[in-house]
């Protein structure tokens, strides 16, 4: 690759520009970058898709060697189309004409790689958003790509998924000789594989680029100012978690806006997911669920809003079921950002999905352009664009713009820093203080350890279908 770059058909500026790459094969190199600055593309253009798949302008030159390229995308669902596990894996060795037999042998050994061999009849739409994203790594592998495109692996795992995941790549890199290249935000597991670094900016220009550690020591300062993540251990300490809000005689406010007494919830002809759950969170508090892909965080998050109604026990928020409250309401009362930010856009352009569903006015005018700036998304630049042609980073954020702008009493998010680089996860904790001092409740799912550290005042977490309480972050 050299002096390559691309720019997006209809787009008003280039999305890379003057990359120059020469990978050996057995090499790992990880591409990191703030939101929007083009990790995304890169992932698309050595996979093969831009130009083809991908409509726009290619300049320079990319050459890629002999043998199969396997990418996952930021959004597994992309890349996910047949209705059960096994059927998945085998969908792409189909494609690429593997005998019968040879399949058979595969798929279940691709199946123990991303561990999910206990699963291979599962219905897709019933697995968690962790579980698909490491179905889809299954079906990435599963050809034993010369060349395997990773764009955030681990943004939906767990963290001993997570390490498991991070291992497995290590082995294919020594053993099989797999050229890999990681798009990545959470560095901590992937810093040790990579040989190299590729630091791309805001403006799609490469940043630095060399050994990860003498990158680091040269540009280490300038990365951070620019919102990229570095491992733990060189990061400056995290703010410490601001205590939840006291009321007027100096204790904690005992105002419960949601209460939740032996919650159980089984999905039709499955097993329980959750069973006699207890939880209370009460006003201006900010709790944090954490706990394996699969244990049901995102099916608690919906049964929270009344998007699904329990299986046994209640769950009132201000002392009322969501269900008896009439729709028009709900909206104000409890929010939910999901996992997936696409499964909440209804309009069109970015201004007009702000906007879906509050009053007009001056203020809400105001509040809108203020929110959006606080963001990094503000509406004179970003107001027209389709929200599905924002980056990955960029979507997460649009996708909680509506829920902070109703201000209900409950707020749960799922996975919010989903692709988010240092500058998002900043100003994400400091909108939802702001929003607990002013009496919110928030509950958010997350296995980002860094957020969680420095955004709960409690940690949860759900196993077994109950929720134990790890005390203050």
């Amino acid at each position: 690759m050299a002096g390559f770059g691309f720019r997006f058909a209809g787009a008003e500026r280039v999305a890379l520009a003057n990359v120059d790459l020469d990978l050996a094969p057995g090499t790992c190199l990880l591409v990191l970058g703030p939101s929007g600055s083009g990790k995304s593309t890169l992932a698309m253009a050595l996979a093969g898709l831009l130009g083809r798949d991908v409509p726009g302008t290619l300049v320079g030159s990319l050459a890629i060697g002999s043998g199969d390229r396997g990418l996952v995308f930021q959004d597994a669902d992309r890349q996910l189309v047949m209705e059960r596990v096994e059927d998945d894996v085998a969908f792409g060795l189909e494609s690429r004409g593997w005998p019968l037999e040879a399949m058979r042998a595969r798929v279940p050994d691709a199946l123990v790689d991303v561990g999910l061999a206990d699963r291979p009849r599962a219905v897709v739409a019933t697995l968690s958003g962790g579980q698909r994203q490491r179905l889809a790594l299954a079906g990435a592998l599963a050809p034993g790509p010369a060349l395997l495109v990773l764009d955030e692996p681990t943004a939906n795992l767990d963290p001993a998924a997570a390490a498991a995941f991070m291992a497995r790549l290590a082995y294919l890199k020594q053993e099989a000789s797999t050229t890999i290249v990681v798009v990545e935000h959470r560095v901590d597991d992937t810093w040790p594989l990579a040989d190299r670094l590729l630091v791309l900016g805001r403006d799609g220009r490469p940043l630095a680029e060399g050994r990860p550690e003498e990158v680091v020591e040269r540009d280490g300062a300038r990365m951070i100012d620019e919102g990229v993540w570095l491992p733990r251990r060189m990061e400056p300490a995290p703010p410490v978690s601001a205590a939840p809000i006291l009321g007027p005689d100096g204790e904690q406010s005992s105002s419960a806006v949601l209460e939740v007494l032996g919650l159980g919830f089984a999905y039709v002809a499955g097993a329980p997911v959750l069973q006699g759950l207890d939880l209370a969170v009460r006003a201006g508090e900010r709790i944090a669920i954490v706990g394996a892909n699969g244990s049901g965080k995102s099916t608690l998050a919906r049964l929270l809003v009344g998007l699904l109604p329990p299986g046994a026990g209640s769950i009132e928020i201000d002392g009322l079921a969501p269900s008896r409250r009439p729709p028009a309401n709900r909206l104000a009362l409890a929010g939910l950002v999901f996992q997936d930010p696409e499964v909440g856009f209804l309009a069109t352009t970015v201004d007009e999905e702000v906007r879906l569903g509050l009053p007009r006015g001056a203020g809400t005018e105001t509040r809108a352009a203020r929110l959006m700036t606080a963001l990094g998304l503000p509406l004179e630049t970003y107001g027209r664009r389709s929200p599905y042609r924002l980056s990955g980073g960029e979507q997460r954020r649009l996708s909680l713009a509506p829920a902070l702008l109703r201000e209900p009493r409950l707020l749960v998010l799922d996975e919010p820093t989903f692709a988010q680089d240092r500058a998002g996860v900043t100003t994400l904790v400091e909108i939802l203080r702001a929003r607990a001092e002013a009496g919110t409740a928030i509950v958010a799912v997350s296995h980002d350890e860094r957020f969680v550290a420095s955004f709960a005042t409690r940690v949860l977490e759900l196993r077994g279908g109950r929720l134990l309480d790890r005390g203050a972050s």
